[in-house]
């Protein structure tokens, strides 16, 4: 089999050498060019019809985001972004998941040899997956395309299965669209350019960054002071303090929500939480794989979109109805019980488990002893198999109800189809569709 080919994008000369050293570790992938900013990557997307990009954000001339924007528009290709750890790159790098980016990797220090050891890891990991559920996609896809038969028929005769009316056209549409790509192979060096997307568009002369809109006052709501929990478990580090203004609780608290997600997580999650009502009477919990500081960037982002109020979780915050809560990057989350019949976060920084931390097992296995709870726990889009097995466990329990993102909605289908295997999922369902069926099994 031939290498699959990569085009490095990078305005740092020494940090394109050391990432094309680093994906050529690997003998499955070659570097076939570099680029030094948006514009020069999309020229040689045109040309070189590469398998796969690894972009830098924070660029000249055309940032990374601008780049992104443009290429998914046209003919979407795997992207895994490069981000530095300055707030701006945090919060670019989050809308570049949202836009359809495959992952992120942080950028590694030059100074520290086994810091870019670790980081070359994790970019050939990414890009393994990358090219793994290309093909799956293409797979499927060709399966589907026979003449005169419409593409969804053959999910239909299973009753799990069934879709509604207008998500089945959907479906059907995004399958044809990929179905029928053309195959890959010298075209116009401005194929890759919607019709519209002129050289006006590609110098960045227009703004190509859309600003989210800004909260109603009804979801502005100030949030009254929390009183602080009297009763948590022993923690094995310090974790962040509880700031004065996130301590709320809700008494009588009868149902939780726990959602497990990695690869694909940040799209997933703002097409989740938005659909979801302010008078959800429920907290949730979440754990995305990221790397500490971006979930806060993260949960920032969330909140704009969200009718909930989504923010990053800090040690020691009562769980109330109407909010959800991200497990900072580098801490385990758990829910315990207070004395006073509240639920509280603990954060730890034990053993990563499943090479997370955050863990989806670990949140989930904080749920298994309370039982006086409604429990509903969903495991979305994401690599390897962290989550399945203690939703297994709480699916033996008798937990209320499990969910998880089917394959056609998936970026990757790794998480959810461990839970699969298991046998441990009631509901198995396209993205679009989990957030009403949530709603309706919590209320």
């Amino acid at each position: 089999m031939k290498p699959y080919k990569v085009l490095v994008v990078d305005d740092s000369a020494f940090m394109r050498k050391i990432i094309s050293d680093l994906i050529e570790n690997d003998a499955d992938f070659q570097v076939t060019a570099t680029a030094t900013n948006g514009r020069e990557a999309i020229e040689k997307i045109n040309k070189l019809r590469p398998d796969l990009v690894t972009m830098d954000v924070e660029m000249p001339e055309m940032n990374g985001l601008e780049a992104l924007k443009i290429i998914m528009a046209s003919d979407p290709l795997p992207v895994i972004m490069l981000s530095g750890i300055n707030e701006e790159g945090m919060k670019e790098t989050i809308l570049a998941l949202e836009w359809g980016a495959f992952d992120f990797i942080r950028k590694p220090s030059i100074s520290n040899s086994q810091d870019i050891t670790g980081v070359g890891e994790s970019l050939r990991e990414q890009m393994k997956e990358a090219m793994l559920a290309r093909e799956q996609r293409e797979a499927r896809a060709s399966a589907f395309r026979m003449p005169d038969i419409t593409p969804l028929e053959p999910l239909l005769p299973t009753p799990s299965r069934l879709l509604p009316d207008k998500s089945k056209a959907a479906l059907k549409s995004s399958l044809k669209d990929e179905g029928m790509r053309k195959p890959r192979g010298k075209q116009p060096v401005d194929s890759i350019i919607p019709k519209k997307a002129t050289k006006p568009i590609i110098s960045a002369k227009t703004p190509i960054i859309e600003k989210a809109k800004p909260k109603s006052k009804a979801e502005n709501k100030p949030i009254p002071p929390k009183p602080v929990i009297d009763s948590l478990v022993e923690v094995s580090s310090d974790p962040p303090g509880l700031s004065p203004d996130r301590m709320v609780g809700s008494k009588n608290l009868h149902k939780l929500v726990a959602v497990g997600c990695s690869t694909g997580g940040p799209r997933a999650l703002k097409v989740l939480l938005e659909k979801i009502p302010a008078d959800f009477p429920a907290p949730i919990v979440i754990v995305q794989h990221m790397p500490p500081n971006f979930t806060k960037s993260l949960a920032q982002r969330l909140n704009t979109f969200s009718p909930l109020e989504v923010l990053e979780a800090e040690q020691g915050m009562i769980l109330r109805k109407g909010a959800a809560y991200i497990a900072p990057g580098g801490y385990h989350l758990q829910v315990t019980p207070t004395s006073k019949g509240q639920y509280a976060v603990v954060l730890t920084k034990e053993e990563a488990r499943n090479g997370h931390r955050p863990s989806v097992d670990v949140l989930f296995e904080s749920l298994l002893p309370l039982t006086s709870l409604d429990r509903h726990v969903l495991l979305m889009t994401g690599m390897g198999s962290d989550g399945a097995r203690m939703m297994k466990s709480l699916y033996d329990s008798g937990v209320t109800s499990t969910f998880a993102e089917s394959e056609e909605t998936c970026v990757v289908y790794g998480m959810p189809r461990s839970a699969v295997e298991l046998q441990c999922v009631k509901h198995v369902l396209p993205l679009q569709e989990i957030a009403p069926r949530l709603v309706q099994a919590v209320k």
